[in-house]
């Protein structure tokens, strides 16, 4: 199994767009990227924590490769918004994919660099590669 975690605007919509394909294992909600040990979703909310909303998916690579992910991620949002996603505005709401391990890496800066040369948005891609840190899930109540 292996995990990836991306943040394309609010989770909830996101994660209904992984949770169903076939090799996903599991799905879950909640923040990366921060500075904030455990925040809550209110905490985050303030755009003071340095958090993004993510989904954290665990697959089988043997059933469902990175890059089919990368291609719904890219698929599901607007990658050219740097800190919202439609009426969703601050920071926790950016664009990124936060890689595990360095085949992670290369793989989603191969897809966003063919994204790009593909002018398919007027606008630059947004959207930030990064290292995933620690994963805090959301509250059950949100």
């Amino acid at each position: 199994m292996k995990r990836a975690t991306f943040a394309a605007g609010c989770f909830w919509g996101v994660e209904v767009a992984f949770q169903d394909l076939k090799g996903v294992v599991d799905t879950k909600v909640g923040f990366m990227g921060g500075s904030t040990e455990s925040p809550s979703y209110r905490q985050v909310c303030t755009d003071r924590t340095g958090h993004a909303e993510v989904v954290h998916i665990t697959y089988d690579d043997s059933i469902i490769g990175y890059g089919e992910l990368l291609d719904v991620f890219w698929s599901i949002h607007d990658p050219t918004q740097k800190d919202r996603q439609g009426p969703d505005v601050g920071t926790q709401y950016r664009t990124a994919i936060f890689f595990h391990d360095d085949e992670q890496r290369m793989g989603a800066e191969m897809s966003r660099g063919d994204l790009e040369r593909s002018h398919r948005y007027a606008r630059p891609i947004a959207t930030a590669i990064e290292r995933a840190g620690a994963f805090w899930p959301a509250e059950e109540y949100h």
